[in-house]
């Protein structure tokens, strides 16, 4: 259980150094968070540096992010995207590929400074494989692909729009889908 202000941030920046080194070996690495807002100055320099390593980044960032994606040298293997859809959403979602074993943690914070350091917040860890499935399915993937509400963050700090191509992929939609048992 990590907890802010206590360890929250330092395991965060943690396991965005593990995938780093990770990948500097020659090893699969990758990062996939869902969040609110990403507005941590050393987390985002972690982000950064874990990029430059070749660590394969996507964030789903659905208000504020202060990371620039896209920036040669820098930031290349970071794309961040926001989903805007009809309902207000809160969770958190973080995955490390940790070597192949998908660490997936939900969170009540955002990469912030004061939800690292001025509030009560908690990530846990998924264990249960089923689970973590469901979750890495509806909660990151489900964001990934869509392809109607989905907005890209561009390296100049302006978001585009993403031109749905074939069947119209809403993440919302699915996931109201499934709950239905469709």
């Amino acid at each position: 259980l990590w907890q802010a202000p206590f360890s929250l941030h330092a395991n965060v920046v943690k396991s965005i150094r593990e995938e780093a080194a990770t990948a500097a070996a020659g090893g699969k690495a990758r990062i996939v968070a869902k969040m609110n807002a990403l507005l941590e100055p050393h987390t985002i320099e972690a982000l950064y540096e874990a990029s430059q390593a070749g660590v394969k980044i996507d964030l789903i960032v659905r208000g504020p992010c202060a990371l620039r994606p896209g920036v040669p040298g820098l930031s290349e293997n970071i794309r961040v995207r926001s989903v805007i859809g009809r309902f207000l959403e809160h969770h958190r979602i973080f995955l490390f590929h940790a070597g192949g074993e998908e660490r997936v943690y939900l969170s009540s914070a955002d990469w912030m400074d004061r939800n690292f350091f001025r509030r009560i917040e908690t990530a846990f860890p998924i264990l249960d494989p089923k689970l973590k499935r469901r979750v890495i399915r509806e909660g990151l993937r489900a964001y990934l692909t869509d392809n109607a509400q989905a907005w890209e963050l561009q390296m100049d700090g302006a978001y585009r729009k993403r031109t749905p191509r074939g069947a119209r992929r809403v993440a919302q939609w699915q996931m109201l889908e499934d709950l239905a048992g469709g």
